[in-house]
């Protein structure tokens, strides 16, 4: 375990806040038993520290010299890494008691960051994992709809204002009327022309992009197109300006890019799903590992 920081000041003025939280002695006379005693003997090569039978590992201890030598032009001494052990064995002490305060079950923030570290070890693992070429290929081609670009819709509209709150039950009355009266077939030039009022940005007769629509309709409307097969008639949308009634006149699917071009965007994918299915069987087995109590009915 590796302090954040190896400045005096904030290594020791955390402990001392958390010894006057109640775990003063304990620590205190732990740090004078273990540092009372001169070099241990007998310590695997691995290690180089051992406090109340917790190891402190050499690398741990190694990589946090490397930390604070990149902070000293001059380099480091004796002293220093005197001074890094001793805020190892600090550390190990701080975590032994907040362990025995029962802090890893109590506490909000330890729990919390608790859970996150051992997700971030399963998961990570996983992630971290390289895809074979044929494992990238195989869900590229299995997942080829979640990589489509964004289609195309050729859609028109019976837009009816608003133009005030004592107007809205009026306007969205003719948008009813014109959904109702284009699925039945009548000619929408008419039923625009009847129950429609002038669009302040006509839509272009022509197939657009979800995103060069949405310029057009706003993001409810184009919600609502999306969702519509050629052919089909939305019931009225509510919009900031007022109430749009959409018809899909025909629409393009969108196709996959070529894995050679996203390549970097599958691989992260399947690399994230893989970290995902891993949590999962994880946590799987741990409950069939443990013995868990549900009340039933729930409250």
């Amino acid at each position: 375990m590796v302090l954040a920081d190896l400045r005096p000041e904030v290594i020791m003025g955390s402990a001392d806040r958390l010894l006057a939280a109640g775990a003063g002695l304990g620590i205190a006379l732990g740090a004078i038993g273990l540092l009372g005693t001169g070099p241990a003997r007998g310590l695997p090569s691995d290690v180089v520290a051992r406090v109340n039978g917790e190891s402190i590992r050499a690398d741990d201890y190694e990589r946090t010299v490397r930390v604070l030598a990149t902070d000293r032009r001059a380099g480091i001494e004796a002293a220093d890494r005197r001074h890094v052990l001793d805020r190892l064995v600090d550390e190990e002490l701080l975590v032994q008691r907040g362990l025995e305060l029962g802090l890893a079950r109590r506490d909000a923030r330890v729990r919390r960051d608790l859970t996150a570290a051992v997700v971030d070890a399963v998961v990570t693992g996983r992630e971290g994992a390289e895809p074979s070429e044929a494992a990238l290929r195989t869900f590229y081609e299995e997942h080829r709809d979640f990589f489509a670009r964004p289609g195309r819709l050729r859609v028109r509209q019976v837009w009816c204002r608003v133009g005030g709150i004592e107007r809205a039950p009026a306007a969205e009355a003719r948008a009813r009327e014109a959904a109702t009266r284009l699925r039945a077939g009548e000619s929408f030039a008419d039923v625009r022309d009847t129950f429609g009022d002038p669009e302040e940005a006509p839509l272009p007769d022509a197939l657009l992009p979800a995103p060069k629509l949405l310029d057009y309709v706003g993001p409810t409307a184009l919600r609502a197109a999306l969702a519509l097969g050629p052919g089909e008639v939305s019931d009225p949308v509510r919009s900031g300006t007022g109430y749009h009634v959409l018809q899909v006149l025909a629409r393009e699917t969108g196709d996959a890019a070529p894995l050679a071009d996203i390549e970097p965007e599958v691989r992260a994918e399947l690399q994230r799903r893989a970290g995902e299915a891993a949590l999962r069987a994880y946590l799987d087995e741990l409950r069939a590992r443990a013995r868990v109590e549900m009340v039933s009915p729930l409250p």
